[in-house]
C-alpha cells in the first residue's frame, strides 16, 4: 500500500468521524468501524477509554447541542509501519436550542493503527485554541464515572 493510499485512508477516517457525529449516529457499528477497542479519548467535557465508552462521550458531547457541524482542514499524517499520528484543524459550530452558536476552533491529535479491518483511531484528543459564544453547561460524563 502506498503512503498516498495509507494518507488517503486517514483523511476518509477523520472526515467519518466528523460526518457521524453530525449525524447523531449512535450505533455501535459506527464507533466500531472508526476505533480500536482499546482508544482513548480527551475532550474538554470529558475522557473515556474503550470504544464504547468513546462512542456514548462523543455522542453526549454533541447531544448537548440541537446541530452540529464539524470541519477538518489541513490534515497532517505521519505514518509509521502500522501506525500513524494524525493531527488536523478543526472548526467546530454547536446549535443551542435558543439557535445562538457556540464555535470551537482548534486542533484534534490522533493516533490511528492499522487493524485487518483497516485503519482505526486508538487515540484522540481535541485541543480549543479559542472559543466565541456560551459553552453548554459541562457535567462529569458516564464514561468517567
Amino acid at each position: 500500500m502506498s503512503d498516498h493510499t495509507v494518507s488517503l485512508d486517514i483523511h476518509i477516517l477523520v472526515h467519518r468521524l466528523f460526518r457521524g457525529l453530525d449525524a447523531r449516529d449512535s450505533s455501535p457499528a459506527w464507533m466500531r468501524d472508526l476505533v480500536t477497542e482499546d482508544v482513548r479519548m480527551e475532550t474538554p467535557v470529558g475522557a473515556a477509554e474503550g470504544a464504547e465508552a468513546v462512542g456514548r462521550l462523543s455522542q453526549e458531547a454533541v447531544g448537548r447541542f440541537v446541530r452540529t457541524q464539524h470541519l477538518a482542514s489541513g490534515i497532517l499524517v505521519d505514518v509509521d509501519g502500522e501506525r500513524a499520528d494524525v493531527s488536523w484543524n478543526a472548526h467546530m459550530t454547536h446549535v443551542h436550542e435558543d439557535e445562538t452558536l457556540f464555535t470551537v476552533g482548534g486542533r484534534f491529535d490522533a493516533e490511528v493503527r492499522l487493524t485487518r479491518d483497516g485503519w482505526r483511531f486508538s487515540r484522540m484528543a481535541v485541543r480549543p485554541v479559542w472559543t466565541q459564544g456560551r459553552p453548554p453547561a459541562v457535567d462529569r460524563s458516564p464514561a468517567e464515572r
